[in-house]
Formats: C-alpha cells, sequence, structure tokens
C-alpha cells in the first residue's frame, strides 16, 4: 500500500497585486499524468490542458490562498505558509505526508519535508504547481477584463517597466499589496503629485 503524498507549491509571491495561489495535489498512482514539469517551464496553453487533466484524475486536490490584506498584514512568507496550510486542509482526504516547494514548510503537524527545485522533480509539486499558476493566472485576465488599462493579461501582476509605470500614472488598484515598496512608492508619488497640485 504506497502512502498518500501530497505536494504543495505556491504562485505570486512576486506580484504586486492579487492573492498568493497555493495548491495540494495527491495523485492517483492507477492514473499517470503525462508531461508534469516545473509550470514556469510549460507554455500556457500546455499549463491549462494539464491542469484539467490533473483536476480530473487525482484523487483530490485543494486551492489555498492569502488575501493582498493578509500579505499586508503578516508579510508574503507568512501568507504564502498560511495559504500553503489552507490547502493542505482543504484536502478531503488528508495526506500522510506532505512535499513542499522550496526551503521550509509552514508550521504545522504534517509529516512534511521542503524539496528544493521540487516543482521539477516530484510529479505531486509539479501538479500542485500547475493548477497554481492556472488559478492565479486566470484571476490575473478577470482583472485585465475589469482594468484592461493595467495590462494585467500581460504581466500577470509582476513588477515589469510596463506596470511600474502604469501603476504610477493611475495608482493602485484595492486588489494591490499595499506593503509592496513599488505600491508605496506610487501611492507617496501620487500623493506628492496631489498636494502639488
Amino acid at each position: 500500500m504506497s502512502r498518500l503524498l501530497a505536494g504543495v507549491d505556491e504562485v505570486g509571491r512576486g506580484p504586486l497585486v492579487g492573492d498568493v495561489v497555493t495548491a495540494a495535489v495527491i495523485l492517483d498512482p492507477n492514473q499517470p499524468i503525462a508531461g508534469l514539469a516545473d509550470s514556469k517551464k510549460l507554455s500556457e496553453k500546455k499549463r491549462v490542458v494539464l491542469a484539467a487533466e490533473i483536476k480530473q484524475k487525482a484523487l483530490v486536490w485543494s486551492i489555498g490562498r492569502a488575501s493582498p490584506k493578509e500579505i499586508d498584514e503578516l508579510n508574503i512568507l507568512h501568507a504564502t505558509m498560511l495559504a500553503m496550510t489552507r490547502a493542505v486542509e482543504g484536502l478531503v482526504i488528508q495526506p500522510e505526508h506532505v512535499m513542499v516547494d522550496g526551503n521550509r514548510c509552514p508550521p504545522w503537524s504534517y509529516s512534511s519535508e521542503a524539496i528544493v527545485k521540487g516543482d521539477g522533480l516530484i510529479a505531486e509539486i509539479s501538479a500542485a504547481s500547475i493548477i497554481a499558476k492556472v488559478t492565479r493566472d486566470q484571476e490575473m485576465l478577470d482583472l485585465d477584463t475589469r482594468y484592461p488599462e493595467y495590462g494585467f493579461a500581460k504581466h500577470k501582476g509582476y513588477p515589469t517597466a510596463f506596470h511600474l509605470a502604469k501603476l504610477l500614472e493611475l495608482g493602485p488598484l484595492p486588489e494591490y499589496r499595499m506593503s509592496f515598496k513599488p505600491v508605496q512608492r506610487s501611492l507617496a508619488a501620487r500623493h506628492g503629485q496631489l498636494a502639488g497640485a
């Protein structure tokens, strides 16, 4: 009898806007999925196809998240750990062991290990990284529909030169992480402009 192993990964620590999104996945050993890899190394099209297959074939999967408000209150590291905990707690079958991508595990009671570059080494973590990435990217596309002038579909919230210029020009939306330095800079600059107006 194989152990119930869950893989956990996060997406969205670097962006200036939106939730940090995590996923936990327990794969079914009787339903192998071809092509699992680090989500960053796959094309967007391939990720979307694989995410649907993972959701269909995995024994169980779950999404966890922490909001911009929680990120601002806790800091991004602690918010990520909280989101990972929520993802594992959301699994309807609880794992016997959890493998987390990266160099640390949340402070939880699960038997667990952190695996550096695990998203390219462990199928369960690859599956989690794909689901988390597709989920967060879709949320950025939804945000882009509501606020097309910010270009979220292109940069997915990451601090590209284009994004930083738009942030400075338009100011942050409620979905931004106000504690992040580029967001604070844009607020300070806009405040200065308004004061000088």
